[in-house]
């Protein structure tokens, strides 16, 4: 007989009512992604008309999804608890249902397993799926005793392949520092569910088949092809680079993270990689593109950046000097995405299409795809 299936208070069971991480948690999924449709037609006003439905998973899809978290660490009542910062005083969430079920596990193995506070200052708890990060604000490597076989045994049984330690004494706002790794066990690398390579701080979208049908979207609007040059600005591991590589076009991503260049260049070795901060790499990008002179394709530009947008250098190269055909947006805030529209706007370039997307189901945050078109 088959199982009844989870109910929607099945699937929330072990929220935190304090925690405020998922502001949409007791809407329906209708509910939600109206809301979030009618807040991003608001915010980008102007283009509200090229709006289109939001994308979506659905159902048991919507929990136990997020398989990358960054959690803060206390010791309290004789055990470690992990969660969320509000006034200085943590909420803790340890079965939080948008956790997935690794996520889930880790925690409750180290809420127990690891040394108490006093000889174990960590601070943060960060999981890339799996690979594991304990943040320590200290310089000095603490005793490892409690790395027996038996919690080695359970890392691999809950799915983890790696377990860092990151040393950093002034850990708080800047979470990582640039020394102070150490692979305690397991191994520095692994391999997600496209075959991509990743690593303990490397960017990754929480629902992969959501940013693959993004991804399919903005391959589908800009057509790259062998003759066509493709510039990927804020690549991050090479997800987006490998698509337009296996196209055949002509490659350069610029990337700030060195780990998320490492793993790009093993997962599309065919694109030519630039670390440091898009702005400055734009001579290393003109080079590159008086290189191409002899393509008798189109410019073609794909960015996903932070939140804070584009940097204004950039968008200023990108209007005067990169000219592209077309350009595909990803954006993660509807505020610095309107600014650089209205930027690309006065500079000739039109919005074809403007695509939400819920990748973080129960949140109200939502991430957009613009597609725009010179001329």
């Amino acid at each position: 007989m088959k199982p009844p299936a989870e109910t929607s208070a099945d699937l929330r069971a072990g929220c935190e009512a304090s925690c405020p991480g998922c502001a949409h948690r007791f809407f329906s999924a209708l509910e939600s992604e109206t809301r979030k449709e009618n807040w991003l037609r608001q915010a980008l006003f102007p283009w509200r008309d090229q709006c289109a439905a939001i994308q979506a998973v659905q159902g048991e899809d919507r929990w136990r999804y997020r398989d990358r978290v960054r959690l803060s660490a206390r010791w309290r009542e004789g055990r470690w608890q992990f969660g969320l910062m509000v006034r200085k005083e943590l909420i803790a969430i340890p079965r939080c249902p948008i956790h997935s079920e690794r996520i889930r596990a880790m925690l409750e193995l180290l809420a127990t397993a690891l040394p108490p506070g006093p000889v174990f200052p960590m601070a943060f708890f960060i999981q890339a799926m799996a690979q594991v990060t304990l943040v320590l604000k200290t310089a000095t490597l603490p005793e490892l005793g409690w790395m027996d076989g038996r919690f080695k045994e359970s890392l691999a049984a809950i799915g983890i392949e790696g377990l860092w330690l990151h040393l950093h004494p002034a850990a708080g706002r800047r979470m990582f520092a640039k020394n102070g790794w150490r692979l305690l066990w397991g191994q520095p690398r692994s391999i997600d569910g496209n075959g991509l390579l990743y690593g303990p701080t490397a960017f990754q979208q929480v629902l992969p088949a959501l940013y693959r049908r993004a991804l399919t979207e903005a391959e589908a609007f800009l057509t790259p092809t062998v003759v066509d040059v493709v510039v990927d600005l804020y690549s991050g591991s090479g997800a987006s680079l490998a698509r337009w590589s296996e196209c055949g076009a002509n490659v350069v991503g610029v990337e700030l993270g060195g780990e998320a260049v490492e793993c790009a260049r093993h997962n599309a070795p065919q694109a030519l990689l630039l670390r440091g901060k898009c702005a400055d790499r734009i001579p290393q990008l003109e080079a590159w593109l008086d290189s191409q002179a002899g393509t008798v394709g189109r410019r073609l530009l794909y960015v996903n950046p932070p939140r804070t947008g584009l940097e204004p250098e950039v968008l200023e190269w990108v209007v005067g000097r990169l000219r592209p055909a077309r350009l595909a947006y990803l954006s993660c805030s509807a505020g610095t995405l309107r600014r650089d529209l209205e930027s690309l706007a006065g500079s000739g370039y039109r919005v074809e299409r403007v695509i939400p997307y819920d990748f973080f189901p129960q949140t109200y945050h939502v991430e957009t795809l613009v597609l725009l078109r010179q001329g």
